[in-house]
């Protein structure tokens, strides 16, 4: 099969196509003939030798995937060959063909292309492990989410403003970024670059927010605990501004603040397929009714992966990048397989 590596670490240019062996499902896995994989950025991260694989992953990049179910692996139950997929892999998701963990396969939503099933896996994921079962964000709480029209961040306001009701207020790089905040539910956007905090205290009389979602950390890190309420919770997907932070440990705990952060990738396969059992329970439906959307930025074809990275590196994506691996199939509207 053809797969994407990456050639040493660096930008684009180190992505290359070669020929590999197709791997083989394993217990309780399935192979999948990928029609689209999703580009994130942890991808860029390992292409750039930041964000190494797992002991046991693929070194190929790429962390979710849709398409059909090639084969089946021992002990698996739920699914069978000709099933229609999306999943979130520990890699692989680069290539004609990638295993995944049964238990994190889910069905495309119904009325979607294979490509906007690919947009869907990780960002989701990661916004429900990290708004849902680690903030522990409640009904009505108030929301701040840095990165508003990144994959987590456009998934992470949906699910906030759709299952808790929440508040949501977004910070975003651009105008058109910004209003794309507010046409899926963010209450106020703001440009990130700008005094976002003392913003947010004059929106909410002082009061500040009861949770925020943060990718960048660094010198930021302080001025995110002093907007927070009481029992305020802080959460880290990355810390792309800097890894080091200093902090007023009096107030954070006169305050009874939470700071948390969490890598999603090296989780067991039962972590990820409770994730994905309760994405398949709470929030498909709303995808299929159109309450929930996903936005494509741009299909890439596999051959000009180097460009797909290159949108990312430049910070030009709204929403979710995609990698077409099989035209053929690639378009395609699944109907969505009933599990064994």
């Amino acid at each position: 099969m053809q797969v994407i590596e990456i050639e040493k670490p660096g930008g684009p240019e180190v992505l290359r196509i070669v020929e590999r062996h197709m791997p083989q499902p394993g217990s309780g896995e399935v192979l999948i003939r990928v029609a689209a994989a999703g580009v994130n950025r942890p991808d860029v991260q390992q292409r750039r030798g930041l964000y190494p694989p797992p002991s046991g992953a693929s070194d190929i990049p790429g962390l979710d995937v849709a398409g059909v179910v090639e084969e089946v692996g021992p002990g698996v139950e739920t699914l069978k060959v000709g099933m229609p997929v999306c999943a979130l892999v520990n890699g692989g998701g680069y290539a004609q063909f990638c295993v995944a963990p049964a238990v994190q396969c889910m069905p495309v939503p119904k009325g979607l292309s294979f490509i906007e099933g690919a947009s869907l896996p990780e960002v989701f994921f990661t916004a429900w492990n990290n708004l849902i079962w680690l903030a522990r964000l409640g009904e009505g709480e108030t929301l701040l989410i840095h990165g508003g029209t990144s994959g987590v961040g456009m998934a992470g306001i949906q699910i906030a403003r759709n299952l808790r009701r929440a508040t949501v207020f977004a910070t975003a790089g651009s105008s058109e970024k910004r209003q794309v905040c507010l046409e899926i539910g963010v209450k106020v956007a703001l440009d990130y670059k700008e005094n976002w905090d003392e913003e947010i205290r004059g929106l909410t009389d002082g009061a500040g927010v009861d949770v925020i979602l943060d990718g960048q950390a660094g010198p930021k890190t302080q001025r995110q605990l002093d907007l927070l309420k009481a029992d305020g919770r802080l959460v880290f997907i990355a810390s792309h501004d800097g890894e080091r932070a200093e902090v007023n440990i009096r107030s954070l705990v006169r305050r009874r603040l939470t700071i948390t952060g969490s890598t999603l990738r090296p989780r067991s396969a039962d972590y990820k397929g409770r994730i994905a059992r309760e994405l398949v329970a709470q929030v498909w439906p709303l995808i299929e009714d159109g309450r929930i959307r996903t936005h494509i930025h741009e299909a890439v074809q596999f051959r000009q992966v180097k460009d797909a990275h290159a949108i990312l590196d430049e910070n030009r994506q709204i929403g979710k990048v995609v990698l077409v691996v099989d035209p053929s199939i690639a378009t395609m509207v699944p109907e969505p397989y009933q599990p064994i």
